[in-house]
This record gives structure tokens, C-alpha cells and sequence, in this order.
């Protein structure tokens, strides 16, 4: 665990010259799993494919909706067409069906107020679809104000390309190392990196803390408050924050 009562943080600790949040959505902001499962779920049913458990959806989300699809389909079903036609009947399910049960996470409205008083700019970048995104935003966190919000958008890499973490950095007018990229994924983690970014993994979503290790967090938070953990020391940070060890071998 990091223990904020261990030693002064070196002066190169990224966490000191932060101005910045980047946030992914799903998984991280909001819990949106139950939605997107159920909504795949019957898509596939009507096109006679078996579906899936809830918890399964874990490992399918996370690249944008048709990875999405593809990933719940059956092996042998994976043509373009069957793909194609899946996805057009799973977006008008979810357009309809995706505020179902999809709530915040328990402190995040806590983490937000914190970091507003604090005046960090703030801003989201997802892999979902980028009216979906911002319908989810506008909806669900309209007490906070989102410098910008950037979901998946023709003619872009979706993340883990960095180029619409950079676009964004570029609009705010901050460096990239001045951003901490909160997500739930490997791919955020590899966005980060790419990006230049402070890579931190939370570990209420839908990734295990292997993963989020493995591609390159620099930080693991417990709770959502643990975000300003990292920016302001407190004596219990270490039961919210865990810093990973760096790898010694192979």
C-alpha cells in the first residue's frame, strides 16, 4: 500500500504539477454495466444468439460498441454483416434503455466537488459512442462542469490512440503531464501513457488490478476521494491509494 505518511514525496512526483482530470466514463464515472448488458442481451436474443450473464460484460466493454458486439456474439457469428446489424439493434435499445439503472458511483459526486474547489479542469473522454457520451453526462453529472466531453467519434481513434487525450490537453491549454487519466481499463492506462498523461486506475470498475498494473498505472485508487489523496497528502490516504511497486524483472 502507499502510505502518505511515509517519507516527503520527491520533487519529481507527477502528482505535484497537476492542473488536470481526464476521465473515462463507463466504469470509472458511472456504473453502466447492467444497461449495456441488458441491452446487448437483447439484441442478441433477437437475433437468436445465446446472451450472456451481467458480469461477463466486463471483459466486453471498453474498446467502443462494435468490439462490444463483436466480443458477445459467438465465435462462428462474427461476420461484418451479423456485427452490423447486431449494433444497429443494440444502439436503438440502449438510445432508449441506457438511464435504466446507470448511477454514478458512490463518491464520485464527493470526488467532483472536491476537485471543482480545488479548480482543476475537468474532462471526459470515452470510447462510447459521442452522442451517447455526452447524453450520459449531461443527464447523470449536470452539477459539474466538464471543460470537455469526448466520446467516440467517426474519423477518430477511439482511445487507446492518444490523439483525442491530446486534443483535449491542446483545448484546455495544459501540458499533458499536468493531466492525471482516470480510468477503469488497460486501455486507459495505455492512452495515458501514450498521451504523456499520469495514469491512474480505479479499482471499482470493471478491470482487476493485474491488468491495470500491467498497462502502466502509476497509482490504484480504493475510493473515489483517494483522487485528491494523490494531490494533497492525508494521514489515512493509504487505505484509499495504492502506489504499485516497480517491476524488478522480466
Amino acid at each position: 500500500m502507499f502510505d502518505c505518511r511515509a517519507e516527503p514525496r520527491p520533487a519529481t512526483d507527477p502528482a505535484r504539477q497537476i492542473r488536470g482530470v481526464l476521465f473515462d466514463l463507463d466504469g470509472t464515472l458511472l456504473d453502466t454495466l447492467e444497461d449495456i448488458a441488458h441491452a446487448t442481451n437483447r439484441s442478441l436474443a433477437a437475433g437468436g444468439f445465446p446472451t450472456h450473464e451481467v458480469r461477463a460484460y466486463r471483459r466486453f466493454v471498453g474498446d467502443g460498441v462494435r468490439s462490444l458486439i463483436r466480443r458477445a456474439l459467438p465465435e462462428d457469428q462474427r461476420d461484418e454483416g451479423t456485427i452490423t446489424a447486431c449494433l444497429a439493434s443494440f444502439l436503438d435499445d440502449y438510445g432508449r434503455t441506457w438511464n435504466v439503472a446507470t448511477r454514478p458511483y458512490p463518491g464520485i459526486p464527493e470526488a467532483l466537488e472536491a476537485l471543482v474547489a480545488r479548480g482543476l479542469k475537468l474532462a471526459i473522454l470515452s470510447n462510447k459512442p459521442d452522442e451517447l457520451t455526452c447524453l450520459c453526462v449531461r443527464d447523470l453529472l449536470p452539477r459539474w462542469r466538464f471543460d470537455e466531453v469526448r466520446g467516440q467519434r467517426d474519423g477518430v481513434p477511439r482511445k487507446p490512440d492518444p490523439a483525442s487525450a491530446l486534443e483535449i490537453s491542446r483545448a484546455l491549454d495544459l501540458r499533458p503531464d499536468e493531466f492525471l487519466f482516470v480510468g477503469d481499463s488497460p486501455v486507459d492506462m495505455e492512452t495515458a501513457v501514450a498521451a504523456g498523461m499520469v495514469p491512474v486506475g480505479v479499482l471499482w470498475g470493471f478491470r482487476s488490478e493485474d491488468e491495470l498494473r500491467t498497462a502502466g498505472a502509476w497509482a490504484l485508487l480504493h475510493h473515489p476521494m483517494g483522487l485528491i489523496d494523490l494531490l494533497v497528502r492525508k494521514p489515512d490516504a493509504h487505505r484509499l491509494v495504492t502506489r504499485p511497486s516497480p517491476r524488478t524483472g522480466p
